[in-house]
């Protein structure tokens, strides 16, 4: 019987997990390619054969996804599994519409092919959207597992930018452990934060072969999701952050969608800063999709190390990358705090941008007057560095979950931001966590 011809569309992530969890053993299928998208210069590889096992003696390709429908005439493709995430319906189905204009099979794989069963049990943070507020929503359920006893390990979702066979396994327990493996900022927004509040953090590539080193040391696991992802990693406790500063997006978005559905506790997050109108329609839309639920909100607060440095000066914004770039945010921590803490003005960035921070500029036009903090690669975090310092502004303010003062000379006064998740009354998140607390 010939095998089934299949393409995986990914972005260095739920795409590799994929192909583990269901096509690297199976003897009826071929994975002829992966293709990527989102993330600069993974496109080019090979996903190698020391992880692809032993049916991929050669490992297997990726190309750049757009020239998706070439290749799916030239390799003959049967089935086109797409598999990465905070894309919006329409999108996922323009994609589709143009496979199956190609010929081939449009797929989606369902959770309990890719869910990996744990020992231990797994408490899982995911979202509708990318920037809603995960980060501080998984922070907070470690502090309280941590204050009940529990050894935490956290395991991120995947951000596998580099050698991907160095990658397979990954643990973060100091921050030196961040240089050791030669993390981007993107990388290094999610980890820190863990690693300075006590926390063990796994990711990479194979996640089986993770869990099998993090449960070793764990009594709860806690699952990180990246973007809107679904959890790799069957939850015992599904909980899902709501943001609505964008209303509607919970059942708009792919698989954002999803998460929402599934959730057994919905958090509504920034309500301190969303319309009151905006959070009445996130409440309606549970009570219509997900009824069966636990709602927490909660507030998102920022800080700051000193209110002085803002006030009255003309501020560059920088604010956290996937955010305002595929995750379509106007707005961050650090534009909310320069109008709280009376910035005069906010400064484009635009007319100093170099290099590979132009082409983010150009690949997500909608960005505005605030500067993303790119940097996938050496060269762009070189670049985000030149970019800030030919602003012509008073202040720097750092709105990313790292300081990025310790990857990067600010040549001009700077200030970050803090943000931490804050449940409004009850239920919260201790009662959520009940169960695994006691």
């Amino acid at each position: 019987m010939n095998k089934t011809r299949v393409l995986i569309m990914g972005a260095a992530g739920r795409d590799f997990h994929n192909f583990n969890t269901v096509y690297r053993d199976d003897p009826n299928s071929e994975v002829i390619a992966f293709t990527a998208t989102q993330i600069p210069n993974i496109e080019g590889r090979r996903y190698p054969p020391e992880l692809s096992g032993d049916l991929y003696p050669e490992g297997i390709p990726i190309y750049d996804e757009k020239n998706l429908s070439q290749l799916i005439s030239n390799l003959n493709i049967d089935d086109v599994i797409f598999s990465y995430s905070d894309i919006s319906h329409v999108f996922v189905m323009h994609q589709a519409s143009e496979i199956l204009k190609s010929g081939a099979n449009f797929k989606l794989l369902g959770s309990e092919k890719t869910m990996i069963k744990s020992s231990k049990p797994v408490i899982a943070i995911g979202a509708v959207r990318t920037g809603s507020g995960k980060s501080q929503t998984t922070r907070r359920v470690a502090e309280i597992l941590k204050e009940a006893g529990k050894q935490v390990v956290v395991i991120r979702h995947p951000m596998p930018y580099g050698d991907l066979v160095k990658q397979k396994v990954q643990r973060f327990a100091r921050l030196d452990d961040l240089k050791t493996h030669n993390c981007t900022i993107e990388e290094m927004e999610e980890y820190e934060p863990h690693i300075v509040t006590g926390s063990v953090v796994y990711a990479g590539v194979d996640y089986q072969a993770i869990l099998d080193e993090a449960e070793k040391e764990a009594d709860v696991i806690l699952w990180d999701g990246g973007n809107n992802d679904l959890p790799f990693y069957k939850p015992d406790l599904f909980i899902v952050v709501v943001d609505p500063h964008r209303p509607g997006h919970e059942l708009a978005y792919f698989p954002g969608e999803s998460n929402f559905r599934m959730a057994d506790v919905i958090i509504i997050n920034k309500v301190d800063t969303a319309e009151p109108h905006n959070v009445d329609i996130v409440m309606e839309n549970i009570q219509q999709t997900n009824p069966g639920a636990m709602i927490i909100k909660a507030n998102s607060p920022v800080t700051l190390e000193d209110h002085s440095v803002i006030a009255g000066k003309r501020c560059l914004i920088v604010e956290d990358g996937p955010t305002v770039t595929h995750g379509e945010m106007k707005y961050g921590a650090g534009t909310v705090a320069a109008k709280k803490f009376g910035a005069s003005e906010i400064i484009d960035p635009r007319p100093w941008i170099v290099g590979t921070i132009t082409k983010t500029f150009e690949k997500y036009p909608e960005i505005g007057i605030l500067l993303p903090a790119m940097g996938y690669g050496g060269k762009q975090i070189k670049d985000l560095e030149q970019t800030i310092n030919a602003v012509d502004c008073d202040v720097v303010v750092i709105g990313t979950p790292i300081d990025l003062r310790r990857i990067i000379t600010i040549n001009k006064p700077s200030v970050r931001v803090i943000y931490n998740l804050e449940e409004i009354g009850s239920p919260n998140l201790k009662d959520a966590l009940a169960p695994f607390t006691s």
